[in-house]
């Protein structure tokens, strides 16, 4: 079982950039796909990006294409999210999720689903102001 904690939120200006982290523990993390979402007030949790076990593929939202990047270290068993050129509208709670699964591509809808995913950290709270 792991245990996640994001990090790295806060309040930015639009255009400007922030970096998300994911630090797991009490798990292998390389063994997990990854992904992260955000929940804007009064919104469903909605899905921004996925990586695979060992970062080789990955798979964006349409919403963030081009400006977001996710990206893994395994021995340091962190996740990230490069976020540039922030608009109003990425402002929410950024939440990571995990599953286990060493698949070599991410793709379908699965990974982009809530329910793939079996273990969730607490947020982190992303504001761009415009």
């Amino acid at each position: 079982q792991v245990q996640l904690v994001e990090s790295g939120g806060g309040l930015v200006q639009a255009g400007g950039s922030l970096r998300l982290s994911c630090a797991a523990s009490g798990g292998t993390f390389s063994r997990y796909a990854m992904g992260w979402f955000r929940q804007a007030p009064g919104k469903e949790r909605e899905f921004v990006a996925t990586i695979n076990w060992s970062g080789g593929s990955t798979y964006y939202a349409d919403s963030v294409k081009g400006r977001f990047t996710i990206s893994r270290d395994n021995a340091k068993k962190t996740m990230f999210l490069q976020m540039n050129s922030l608009k109003p509208e990425d402002t929410a709670v950024y939440y990571c999720g995990a599953r286990p699964d060493l698949s070599t591509v991410v793709g379908g809808m699965a990974p982009t689903l809530l329910r793939w995913y079996n273990y969730w950290g607490q947020g982190t709270q992303v504001t761009v102001s415009s």
